[in-house]
């Protein structure tokens, strides 16, 4: 018997060999594709496709089908992917997006649902179940695309944070529908029990992810780690626990995750920058993996009869669903019509539909093969058109940010021994602090300016010494006035020397005595 099992190991070391050459060298590709695709302007998603593609059956012969594996990694693809998001959104640029957002990731879906649905049964001939499991499959936006397409075209605060927001939101009321939906037949639930379920489900979701959050922040803002390395991975493990507590409390992991991630994100945690830069990283390695893998699955002779049916669906979807969802929802909230018309537009999808287009394969949903292809084509067609033309459309709605400082990073190292906190930071081009002398800047007591990086050259400054752009800036504070040390430099990169008489941002408000 022990024989026989150690004949039976799926993987031994010449295979780990082979695998680890092969992703490397798939890794090495993929991030020579970012480079193409930024000087292109072709999206990076529909490279990584590309790649999984090439190297499948239909290419260099290598043979995936295994549509359970494929979800089972695309969750924890997708969970990698939010906890990225969260870190990286700022909750001052969607606090007042929430709202419209919370309603777009919700009854928008609806709406959206029940449009496709209707499009694809009465225009491709799908039944009723599979035409409303293609209409959730595709309602979501997807996460990645927005976050990696959005952050690169400066619009106003107000239609970045919706987006942002909605995507980080709409995936787990639909997980959740499209979950119900290919379980129909083996189970009885009516259309209200599957409403309270997701309700419910994002109760649960909410309420773990504040609690993960808040504890998690508390913890890492008061133990100083021994290494500055271990932080990045204290962070991306919290939020992963938020996913599996979540998840097993029979709520939506996907939002415990985001929210997790967001309010970590938001927090006064020591080295911020750092952090994101790791759940950046790591956040790519994920679409990479998660897109060669979908492009893995799909069989390209296959799709030639699918490609009509995945436009009709994808103008139904882009044309019809997505801009009556977002006029209906945006109703009580008064965005203008520009705004109204860019969110419509930029509601791209990517790898999530096509995730989630496998729960209903792994369900065994008759003809859901079908639904996979008929996903993946709309996804392909619909990027290539809707990706490149979203700064084009900005700037003929006159969205585009202009004149607006950028924030500055500012990374806090813990000096347990002292009682302090070590900050730096960078003056940016945009940044106001230019031309403010170090005596200007009024930091509190217990706040000092020890160092100057200037060209190349550390100095240490004097009252008097001027600020310029593409300085970086070392500042010692005690923990009392650590926070405080923060917003006055905030403050003066946003409103320069007068900050504080003209407001916290160098708004024209007069300063109250």
């Amino acid at each position: 018997m022990i024989g026989s099992k150690r004949k039976e190991r799926p993987l031994n070391i010449e295979q780990l060999n082979q695998l680890m050459l092969i992703s490397a060298a798939v890794l090495l590709v993929a991030v020579a594709a970012v480079r193409l695709s930024s000087r292109t302007g072709l999206p990076s998603l529909l490279v990584y496709l590309a790649i999984g593609v090439v190297i499948g059956q239909d290419g260099l012969g290598l043979e995936f089908g295994d549509a359970e594996l494929t979800r089972t990694l695309g969750y924890a693809a997708l969970v990698v992917i939010l906890t990225e998001g969260g870190l990286g959104t700022r909750w001052r640029d969607i606090r007042q997006c929430v709202p419209a957002a919370a309603v777009l990731a919700t009854v928008g879906v609806g709406i959206s649902v029940a449009l496709v649905a209707v499009s694809a049964h009465y225009f491709i001939g799908l039944d009723w179940r599979l035409a409303l499991i293609i209409g959730a499959v595709l309602s979501p936006t997807d996460a990645a695309a927005v976050f990696s397409v959005l952050r690169k075209v400066p619009l106003p605060s107000r239609v970045t944070g919706t987006l942002e927001a909605e995507s980080g939101f709409n995936d787990a009321p639909v997980v959740i529908l499209v979950v119900a939906l290919s379980a129909l037949g083996h189970t009885t639930q009516t259309w209200y029990a599957v409403v309270g379920t997701i309700v419910a489900e994002l109760a649960i979701g909410l309420v773990v992810g504040l609690l993960v959050g808040r504890i998690g922040a508390f913890g890492l803002r008061r133990v100083a780690l021994p290494a500055s390395g271990l932080y990045p991975i204290a962070v991306m493990s919290l939020c992963v626990l938020a996913y599996a507590g979540g998840a097993t409390a029979h709520g939506s992991g996907f939002l415990s995750v985001y929210v997790t991630a967001l309010v970590l994100g938001n927090s006064k945690l020591p080295h911020r920058p750092a952090v994101r830069g790791f759940a950046d990283g790591v956040a790519w390695i994920a679409q990479i993996g998660l897109f060669v893998l979908l492009g893995l699955l799909v069989t390209p002779h296959d799709l030639g009869d699918d490609i009509w049916p995945a436009v009709v669906v994808g103008l139904a979807l882009t044309l019809v669903a997505r801009p009556v969802s977002v006029v209906l929802c945006l109703l009580p909230f008064r965005h203008p019509w520009q705004d109204q018309a860019l969110l419509s537009w930029a509601g791209l999808r990517g790898a999530v539909p096509i995730v989630f287009a496998t729960i209903p394969m792994v369900a065994g949903v008759p003809s859901s093969e079908r639904i996979f292809n008929i996903v993946f084509v709309l996804v392909v067609i619909f990027t290539l058109v809707q990706g490149p033309t979203l700064p084009w459309l900005a700037r003929k709605l006159h969205l585009r940010k202009t004149g607006e400082p950028e924030d500055v990073d500012i990374e806090s190292a813990p000096l347990e021994r002292l009682r302090g906190h070590l900050l730096s930071m960078s003056i940016s081009g945009s940044s106001r602090m230019h031309g403010v002398e170090v005596a200007e800047l009024r930091l509190p007591p217990g706040a000092a300016v020890t160092l100057v990086v200037r060209d190349g050259t550390s100095f240490v400054p004097q009252p008097s010494t001027m600020l310029r752009h593409g300085d970086e800036l070392l500042v010692v504070a005690t923990d009392a006035v650590r926070d405080a040390a923060e917003r006055r430099l905030l403050s003066v990169s946003r409103g320069g020397k007068l900050a504080g008489w003209l407001g916290g941002s160098g708004s024209t408000a007069t300063r109250r005595r």
